[in-house]
């Protein structure tokens, strides 16, 4: 059982995690970020620890992990510290082009990290999201706070589930979104990996709206960046689905959490119908406004 002798321990409050956090830092200097999970979460932490290390392999800019093992309060991970700014920060007072730019490399990042295949065994796209999509409409159907104008997205869900059918699949982030970024020396570098899963590629997206809320420019980037370029019209179509699904789940997610987190999952809906017009556009209006193709020429 590893003892931790730590020059320092402070406390790190941020975040939905149940892991416990700290800024450590040793005798010689040198600090890192601890997170101690209960022992019962050990072969979750174990699987990983595994996968990060499988993702800094890739060179992609993030906590790279340290170290793994059991202590006194539980299961520890030790990772590399990262000195600098939650990216939602600083990138929204940033010049329009410059935020736009970061967009591009978080793009860019995140078609790196889908570079990671799915494992064989892992069941069809079609049937695993449709069966997911049904629990979603079934859940928002029993809850009991709904948001106005919500049949616009439930029946696009419904009309558009054929798009499901032969979808890649790869590793995923999970949770990739501007919350999750952070700016070091004017680098973005990508945390929080706890919710990683293998899934379509393009499903990543369906937590942009967080991007989008914070900086629209950066949210048109990191689209942009992702396909070097202008994306396929299939893309948005499937974007919308999953932003529907999302949407929808986000309501129910939120009520053991109290009125304050149903109150910003309530604005964040009407901000989703908004840019899509009630789902009658399948390009939302800050993709339209700052796309690629809006600044006439490349924008990097």
């Amino acid at each position: 059982m590893r003892e931790f002798d730590f020059e320092t321990v402070i406390p790190i409050e941020k975040g939905w995690s149940e892991d416990k956090k700290y800024q450590v830092a040793k005798k010689d200097g040198s600090r890192y970020l601890l997170r101690v999970t209960p022992i019962q979460r050990y072969e979750t932490r174990k699987a990983l620890f595994a996968v990060l290390e499988q993702v800094a392999r890739l060179g992609i800019p993030m906590c790279k992990p340290v170290e793994f093992g059991i202590c006194k309060d539980g299961v520890y991970a030790l990772h590399t510290w990262i000195d600098g700014s939650d990216a939602g920060d600083v990138i929204p007072f940033l010049p329009e082009k410059e935020q736009y730019a970061s967009g591009v490399k978080a793009g860019e990042i995140l078609r790196e990290i889908h570079a990671i295949p799915a494992p064989d065994t892992q069941e069809q796209w079609g049937s695993r999201f449709n069966r997911k999509a049904d629990e979603i409409l079934h859940s928002y159907r029993e809850c009991p706070i709904h948001f106005q104008g919500d049949n616009a997205l439930i029946t696009y869900i419904e009309n558009n589930r054929g798009l499901l059918e032969n979808r890649p699949q790869c590793f995923q982030h999970g949770d990739y979104h501007i919350g999750n970024m952070m700016v070091q020396n004017g680098s973005l570098i990508i945390i929080d990996f706890d919710r990683y899963d293998f899934g379509d590629p393009w499903e990543e997206f369906n937590r942009i709206v967080w991007s989008a809320q914070t900086s629209p420019c950066f949210a048109a980037g990191q689209i942009d960046g992702y396909f070097d370029g202008r994306p396929p019209a299939e893309f948005f179509r499937l974007l919308s689905f999953y932003i529907a699904c999302n949407t929808l789940s986000s309501i129910y997610w939120a009520v053991p959490f109290g009125q304050e987190d149903i109150d910003v999952m309530m604005k964040q809906s009407q901000n989703v119908l908004s840019w899509y017009h009630s789902m009658d556009n399948i390009i939302p209006s800050w993709y339209r406004k700052y796309g690629e193709s809006a600044w006439g020429q490349k924008k990097r």
